[in-house]
């Protein structure tokens, strides 16, 4: 019993429409190990050149516990000083991360280190590029981004370990309802398939990242990830070009993003309860059926 799970296809580099035809039509995850060999950011953007441009801002961070039933998703553990935080992460393991930090309001100059792959596609949010930050053991639970952008996601200093499911197996995966992530209680990276059988057959992407490289994840694909040293990525993100893909965002923002965070903080308990149970509904019966086959 096991997730299927395949090597992501890598290349050095592409050529437009080789990316376009190959990868950014179909929506198929790809990592591209060169894309940031012109970026001034792939040497610059060590740890001590990191705490010096953002100095001692106190930021809000992030654990592997289950989320809060009565707090909005993403709710911060604790805080801490950003370059007492890279200290900890560079210097012993732990949980806590940083998570979608928008570095450049802090340091506006890191802008200038980084080069939009323009040439791959359109649609650039230029003002939304996020940072995330972590500690070896820190995860980053299983879900699929609210707005539905595409991503090119590029880690720095140490290694990452991702695993990517297409979104036509979110039922199996035990998505909760009125939201774009899953059931908190298995572990992604080694489940109990008794406990949750609908995960086993489930087929998946399981790659590993290292410093420079970049991950190309299309719209809607679920994602694990998890630190395996202290380091961090920074995520680009761009609109699918479809009318419906960005209707489907504003919908998720909207319900699944607004409604769900007000029904958490009104019902609290009975709602987180709710939602378990009808996840594991919908994946007995999604398993029952041989769904999404």
């Amino acid at each position: 019993m096991s997730f299927i799970l395949k090597p992501i296809d890598t290349v050095e580099n592409i050529s437009p429409e080789d990316f376009t035809e190959n990868y950014l039509k179909p929506r198929k995850p790809l990592v591209i190990k060169g894309l940031t060999k012109n970026w001034p950011a792939r040497e610059k953007w060590t740890p001590d050149y990191m705490k010096q441009v953002v100095g001692n801002k106190v930021v809000p961070l992030y654990d592997n516990s289950k989320a809060d039933p009565s707090k909005p998703i993403n709710a911060k553990a604790a805080e801490m000083p950003f370059d007492e935080y890279i200290d900890l992460i560079m210097s012993q393991p732990t949980e806590l991360r940083i998570f979608f930090f928008n570095i450049f309001k802090q340091a506006p100059q890191l802008l200038d280190d980084i080069i939009l792959p323009k040439d791959l596609m359109g649609g650039f949010l230029e003002s939304m590029p996020g940072m995330f930050f972590g500690g070896s053991n820190s995860v980053t639970f299983l879900h699929y981004d609210i707005d539905l952008p595409h991503i090119f996601h590029t880690h720095f200093v140490g290694r990452k370990h991702i695993i990517l499911f297409e979104n036509k197996w979110k039922r199996r995966l035990y998505c909760l309802p009125n939201a774009t992530y899953a059931l908190e209680d298995y572990d992604v990276a080694n489940p109990d398939f008794e406990k949750f059988p609908a995960l086993n057959g489930v087929e998946g992407i399981e790659l590993f990242l290292e410093h420079g490289d970049t991950l190309f994840m299309p719209t809607g694909w679920w994602h694990w990830m998890k630190y395996l040293s202290g380091s961090y990525s920074l995520s680009l993100r761009a609109w699918d070009a479809s009318v419906t893909r960005k209707a489907a965002s504003l919908y998720n923002l909207a319900v699944k993003g607004g409604v769900d965070s007000l029904l958490k903080m009104a019902l609290k308990a009975d709602y987180a309860q709710y939602r378990e149970k009808t996840a594991i509904k919908w994946a007995n019966r999604a398993l029952a059926k041989g769904q999404p086959k």
